[in-house]
C-alpha cells in the first residue's frame, strides 16, 4: 500500500501523462477527513475523460491501490475516483469552472507538482 503522497504524485505523473491540462494538487488531510489529497485536472473531451480516468486507475493498481468508488464515468463532463486518501477530479473545462473546486479548496496546500513532473 502507497503512502498518500506516492499515491497521489502517480495519479499527477499518470494525468500528466495522458495530456491532461491544469493538474492542481491540493494537500487537504488538515482540513478534512475526505482526503489527504485533492488532484483536479482538466480534459479536452469526454474522450479524454475516460483516457485519463483509465490511465490513473492502471497506474495506481499496478501498485497495489484500487479505488473505492468512481463517480461520473457514464456522465461523461467528470469522473471523481476515491482512494480514500487521495481523490482524483477530472472534468470537462466549463464542469470544473462551474464546480470551482479551487475555490472551494482555497484554504487548502497547493503542491508544486513541478518538481515531481521532471524527474
Amino acid at each position: 500500500m502507497l503512502a498518500p503522497h506516492e499515491a497521489a504524485v502517480l495519479a499527477v505523473k499518470a494525468l500528466d501523462s495522458k495530456k491532461a491540462r491544469e493538474i492542481k494538487m491540493l494537500k487537504t488531510g488538515n482540513l478534512t477527513i475526505l482526503a489527504d489529497y485533492f488532484i483536479i485536472s482538466t480534459a479536452t473531451s469526454t474522450t479524454h475523460i475516460k483516457t485519463l480516468s483509465d490511465e490513473v486507475e492502471k497506474i495506481l493498481e499496478e501498485n497495489g491501490e484500487r479505488p473505492l468508488r468512481r463517480e461520473g464515468y457514464r456522465s461523461g463532463g467528470w469522473v471523481l475516483i476515491d482512494y480514500g486518501c487521495l481523490v482524483v477530479h477530472m472534468f470537462l473545462q466549463e464542469i470544473r469552472e462551474f464546480y470551482s473546486l479551487e475555490r472551494l479548496w482555497s484554504d487548502a496546500e497547493e503542491v508544486n507538482i513541478e518538481e515531481f513532473l521532471e524527474q
